[in-house]
């Protein structure tokens, strides 16, 4: 669906735009075709790999890493203080970091800090809705919190300017 609209998450059981508005990222949920005023909010929607699927499963380790390399260089490029990568399994590959967990990670990319989050398809069903704007919830308290307040696990030796 994603692949023939050309949205990001226009599959119907997607949870992406409920979880991002349930959380305080939106003042209301966005429709998929939408998309492009994310950046109105500061927000910005790009890929891992580079082809829509089903299933995560679908892509190869070839497809994840290349894609983190390409990943890396488009926040290289754009510098967010933040990139949230959707699906922990697909970090682990894309990032290399096999013991990675849903929440902030300890690697940096240049000055932007990590946050792995669940993969909100529908398939990931042991992520209810709930415990997924709670999650995309800490998320947006970590990025917009003064650096004296980011929970633990989060970067702190980064310059000012980065925060």
């Amino acid at each position: 669906m994603s692949a023939w609209t050309g949205h990001h998450f226009a599959r119907p059981g997607n949870r992406f735009w409920p979880a991002l508005h349930a959380s305080g990222f939106t003042p209301r949920r966005f429709a998929p075709a939408e998309q492009a005023q994310l950046l109105g909010l500061g927000l910005g929607v790009t890929n891992v790999a580079p082809r829509a699927t089903a299933r995560a499963d679908e892509l190869s380790t070839r497809e994840l890493v290349e894609g983190g390399r390409a990943l890396a260089a488009k926040v290289a490029e754009h510098r967010p203080a933040w990139l949230a990568v959707l699906g922990v399994t697909a970090y682990r590959v894309a990032f290399d970091d096999r013991h990675a967990q849903v929440g902030p990670q300890q690697r940096t990319l240049g000055g932007t800090r990590i946050w792995a989050l669940p993969s909100p398809s529908g398939l990931n069903a042991h992520w209810t809705p709930a415990a997924l704007a709670e999650e995309f919830g800490r998320l947006r308290a970590a990025a917009f919190a003064p650096a004296a307040d980011m929970p633990s696990g989060v970067p702190r030796d980064l310059p000012e300017e980065s925060r």
